[in-house]
């Protein structure tokens, strides 16, 4: 159960600006029991908010449930501490955990003309070796990006990446193609879909008979990218491909990955299936070495970019792609 749960605008760390505090509500009550699984959306709250902003949103629990959701590659700092602190300004004697817990999302009321772009991924979405609470996802940058230009502010991203996320197999989370309609169908506004999934489809397959799993093919994965832009065309939502990036000198690189990898991205590139390509194989290769990540944007696991990565890739994406 939750007693008392209240939103609002962050002050950096713990702190919040208590003019903005409000608290929320549940079909007119301030507190909310969540079955099991399931989603539960709050009475609409009358808040201003500002694009871009930081929002820090303070739950009181009673009890916690064997089974909680998390997002445990948050790349962002929660504040856990004893009593109901939902208006506390600050909370400095509390235990940091960089995962976040229980939200799922925020809808904000918007513009007829307004839209949002999804990112479905996996930890390179998630922003996986992104500086904790510098909100350095590619999605990040691409959000302040659309935010920059005139013609795309209005455009909001949401980012759907789960570390270790497959197409086809389950992971940390259910498969891409398992969570789409929750993910990506079910969200307020969506006129766009950016998919960069496969890597872990790939790299997790010499593995695959112990798991009980069969091993994804290439043709498995193109069938699963065709399934996705099938089922956001019927919903009217563009899909965009983005090629798969490098990683030899991962523990993931084999041969044989690499020549999959080449013939899926030469398939996102030329099949006609994808509605637009994003190139970020092509942003983020090593021009001397074309199967591994550039030393400049290299995370230093040879799978991640790091920072000046995630900027890269967002930088490569051309915003006329989300022209009305």
């Amino acid at each position: 159960m939750i007693p008392s749960l209240h939103v609002a605008l962050s002050a950096g760390g713990s702190k919040i600006k208590p003019d903005s505090d409000r608290p929320l509500t549940f079909h007119g009550q301030p507190s909310v029991v969540i079955p099991p699984g399931a989603l539960m959306y709050s009475d609409p709250l009358s808040f201003d908010l500002a694009a871009l902003s930081d929002l820090s949103i303070t739950l009181h629990l009673t009890g916690v449930p064997e089974g909680i959701t998390t997002h445990p590659g948050a790349r962002a700092t929660s504040y856990l501490q004893a009593g109901d602190l939902v208006s506390a300004e600050e909370m400095p004697d509390a235990t940091r955990v960089d995962h976040w817990y229980f939200i799922n999302g925020v809808d904000v009321v918007a513009e007829k003309s307004a839209g949002s772009a999804v990112t479905l991924g996996d930890s390179i979405t998630d922003g996986r070796n992104s500086i904790t609470n510098g909100n350095g996802r590619w999605p990040d940058y691409l959000a302040r990006r659309l935010q920059r230009d005139k013609h795309t502010r209005n455009i909001g991203v949401l980012n759907e990446g789960i570390g270790g996320n497959r197409l086809l197999h389950d992971g940390l989370g259910p498969n891409a193609l398992a969570r789409i309609d929750r993910d990506v169908l079910a969200q307020n506004g969506v006129r766009w879909l950016i998919v960069l999934e496969g890597i872990n489809d790939l790299g997790t397959r010499k593995d695959a008979r112990a798991r009980n799993e069969e091993p994804a093919a290439v043709a498995d994965i193109l069938a699963a990218y065709e399934q996705i832009v099938l089922r956001a065309h019927a919903h009217g939502i563009r899909v965009y491909g983005a090629t798969i990036l490098p990683c030899e000198g991962s523990n993931y690189f084999r041969p044989d990955l690499e020549s999959d990898r080449q013939a899926i991205n030469t398939w996102i590139r030329t099949s006609g299936e994808f509605d637009a390509i994003i190139d970020l194989d092509a942003a983020t290769r090593d021009s001397n070495s074309l199967s591994r990540l550039s030393p400049e944007v290299d995370s230093g696991d040879h799978l991640h970019p790091g920072d000046n990565g995630y900027k890269r890739m967002a930088d490569a994406i051309n915003l006329k792609l989300f022209a009305k």
